[in-house]
């Protein structure tokens, strides 16, 4: 703040006479403009080193957004390049900043440009071009939220999304993804029962086509593609009104433990969590699950809770055996296994399967970036049901900020108090209780 001198009471004739000191004349204005350099120089230096400090640190952010939006803008422009590398790399700068950063105003004025552009890339490009064009139409989606232009660029690429995912000619890749966009931007965007009855329709007949054969059973080779059409669908059946919730269970209750016999162990425990899910969901609308057809499901998930197959990678068959007893534990009392999730100076709990899908659905599609949004996206904290986003000074996110030395003691108390308690436990010479 300017520091000015103290003036005395002003007087209208002072000792020269009156008009010694007119406004016009140049020693007045001389005088007049040295007063003026010296408060300048006054308030300068006046300027405490902390204020000095922030203002260029906010010189510094502005300068980096500028560079990132440049950058943006040239990644834009190369989606329509008539190199597919260029594009493809294009692509990937683009997921990689939505998904790290908030950007919502700066895609709100250029979003229908890029909308062409990913349509584009969707319908004339090959493989990992269109898988990329998905991810990135995914990010797009999750940038513009739930109002009514998120639902203009559902509305506008949903029929392109379910042509590339049911065209048995595209690459898997671009299947794969276009399975994910249409799940994540139908459950941001999706405003009418008909587009989320037509999405979950397209998506359960890619993880579970008509059976072939006498026997009724589901074909056991599966890949990645239906994994992600089974987690979309999923995802989209936590946000379905009970009265389609009662006629899933009707329809493709029985067409769910088909997929624990598959070959993929990803897909195993997508469908084990699945089934908890619609479990979860009945108890939500009052359907009642337990007959016949359940005493067999909590035999088959026994089996998996168990396996020691000697042909399943170790690592598959401890992951499989930890996730299947939560979800027998679910089935036969009702107990889920909470989690908590830490993202910077918060943290909120999945105490749900359906809690659990959709959480688990956005870090797919953020990968590192999810404690990023959840800390500052309006979007995902309405869903969580965060409450808006923490304002911090610098002070606080100093003092939130854990020293690498402070992490190694705590990590070397831990670690030597797990060693006596785990001696304690293999000593033979321990009470057996």
């Amino acid at each position: 703040m300017a520091r000015t001198r103290p003036q005395g009471p002003r007087t209208p004739h002072g000792p020269r006479g009156p008009g010694s000191a007119r406004a016009g004349s140049p020693a007045s204005d001389e005088e007049a403009g040295s007063e003026v350099l010296s408060h300048c120089s006054s308030a300068s230096e006046g300027a405490s080193p902390a204020e000095e400090a922030a203002g260029s640190e906010a010189v510094g952010e502005q300068g980096q957004e500028e560079e990132v939006e440049d950058r943006l803008k040239e990644h834009m422009d190369n989606l329509l390049d008539k190199s597919a590398k260029t594009r493809q790399v294009a692509l990937q700068s683009l997921r990689l900043v939505f998904s790290s950063k908030i950007l919502s105003e700066f895609l709100l004025e250029r979003r229908l440009t890029l909308t062409d552009s990913l349509e584009k890339c969707l319908k004339k490009g090959k493989g990992e071009e269109q898988a990329l064009a998905g991810t990135v139409l995914t990010l797009l989606c999750l940038q513009m939220g739930s109002g009514p232009e998120g639902e203009e660029l559902f509305r506008s690429l949903k029929p392109l999304l379910i042509s590339v995912l049911t065209d048995s000619t595209a690459s898997p890749g671009a299947r794969q993804s276009c399975a994910t966009a249409l799940g994540m931007c139908c459950y941001i965007a999706a405003a009418d029962l008909e587009d989320l009855v037509s999405c979950l329709s397209c998506l359960e007949g890619i993880f579970s086509p008509p059976s072939t054969g006498e026997g009724g059973s589901a074909p056991t080779q599966h890949g990645p593609l239906h994994c992600s059409a089974l987690q979309s669908w999923s995802l989209l059946l936590t946000i379905c009104p009970p009265s389609h919730v009662k006629s899933v269970l009707d329809n493709c209750w029985l067409k769910l433990p088909l997929l624990l016999s598959s070959n993929s162990v990803v897909l195993r425990i997508l469908a084990g969590e699945t089934i908890a899910l619609v479990f979860e969901l009945a108890q939500d609308v009052e359907e009642d699950l337990c007959h016949q057809d359940t005493e067999f499901l909590c035999a088959q998930l026994k089996v998996l809770a168990t396996e020691s197959n000697k042909y399943r990678a170790k690592t598959d068959r401890r992951k499989q055996r930890s996730i299947f007893r939560d979800i027998l534990r679910f089935i036969e009392s009702g107990e889920y296994q909470e989690e908590t999730i830490r993202f910077g100076l918060e943290c909120m709990y999945l105490d749900s399967w359906a809690r659990q899908r959709t959480y688990q659905a956005f870090k797919e599609v953020l990968g590192s970036g999810i404690c990023h949004h959840l800390q500052n996206n309006e979007l995902l904290r309405e869903i969580f049901g965060l409450g808006p986003p923490l304002v911090l000074d610098a002070a606080a996110l100093k003092a939130s900020k854990v020293s690498r030395f402070e992490k190694h003691l705590y990590n070397s108390a831990a670690f030597k108090a797990r060693t006596k308690a785990r001696s304690r436990v293999r000593d033979k010479r321990a009470d057996v209780l």
